[in-house]
């Protein structure tokens, strides 16, 4: 119902602007502007670059204060100008820890995002259970956290690496209202998710021998109906563990996903559609949504 909300508020924001047009220009600023954009017009040099326009700050949740998952670290935009961001939550993947993949937490946060990266229960966990501690920790996060108020509730999304990737694209299964997903190179031993609805951009490593993107990414991306949006990137030689070091085009592909879907900023059209090129990138697919 939220996800369903959500979209109808962006065709209310859109009529709004078509009446702005009929009362004069000066209208056209009060009515048109996109109350989730934060930040300023982005630059390719700017998502490129190690960090975002937000300071951000940092908190630790432990183990013993949540349910349904293990902890983790929470990521957030130190301005209280801008009101409430979107979020999401992140997972590792098998055997992993967030320690593993932690520079995506301040990387995403300073675009305007709390990121919460989770520990999960056990590292043996598989990706239906990272999917539900996906879902635990934004409930944890938009609920009880120490920054709930800085959270808006209905732009939320989840991503993971790995089993973590595979949970993202679990939790997206289970809960349609969620706003984007992000699997990085991700495993699942389901290979079809023709019920997904939320917007999802899988990124997978040309020469991962763990979870080949024949088998796991290409496949999964597949199956996602393109109604739900979708994009595919696969990074040139790439292992399984490439989101284990920092990333460039995968921070840069993974922001503007977010801006895009949890934000609805046009703006970062330019980056999804047609997409990135160059030697680094061996694959790129996606629906291109535009407007």
């Amino acid at each position: 119902m939220t996800s369903v909300l959500h979209r109808a508020g962006r065709l209310l924001f859109a009529a709004a602007a078509a009446l702005a047009l009929l009362a004069g220009p000066g209208a056209v600023a009060a009515q048109a502007a996109n109350p989730y954009e934060r930040g300023p017009a982005p630059t390719l040099s700017a998502l490129q670059a190690s960090r975002g326009p937000y300071a951000v700050s940092q908190t630790s949740v432990s183990r013993l204060a949540v349910t349904g998952f293990g902890g983790g670290e929470i990521y957030y935009p130190t301005t209280t100008a801008d009101g409430t961001f979107g979020a999401i939550a992140v997972s590792p993947g098998f055997t992993a820890y967030w320690s593993s993949i932690s520079w995506l937490g301040p990387r995403l946060a300073s675009h305007g995002f709390v990121v919460i990266g989770i520990e999960t229960n056990t590292t043996a966990d598989q990706p239906g259970s990272r999917g539900d501690q996906l879902l635990a920790a934004l409930d944890y996060l938009t609920q009880r956290s120490s920054v709930r108020s800085r959270v808006d509730s209905s732009r939320l999304a989840v991503g993971g690496h790995s089993m973590g990737g595979g949970g993202s694209l679990e939790a997206a299964s289970d809960r349609p209202s969620l706003q984007a997903a992000l699997p990085l190179a991700p495993w699942n031993t389901d290979k079809s998710w023709s019920e997904l609805r939320v917007p999802t951009l899988i990124v997978g490593g040309e020469s991962d021998a763990v979870a080949p993107v024949a088998s796991h990414s290409i496949p999964f991306y597949t199956s996602i109906p393109a109604s739900a949006e979708k994009a595919y990137l696969e990074l040139n030689n790439a292992s399984h563990f490439f989101p284990q070091t920092v990333n460039t085009e995968t921070a840069v592909q993974a922001v503007s996903w977010l801006k895009r879907f949890v934000d609805d900023d046009t703006r970062y059209d330019q980056f999804i559609c047609p997409g990135p090129s160059g030697l680094a990138i061996s694959d790129y697919r996606s629906t291109c949504p535009i407007g």
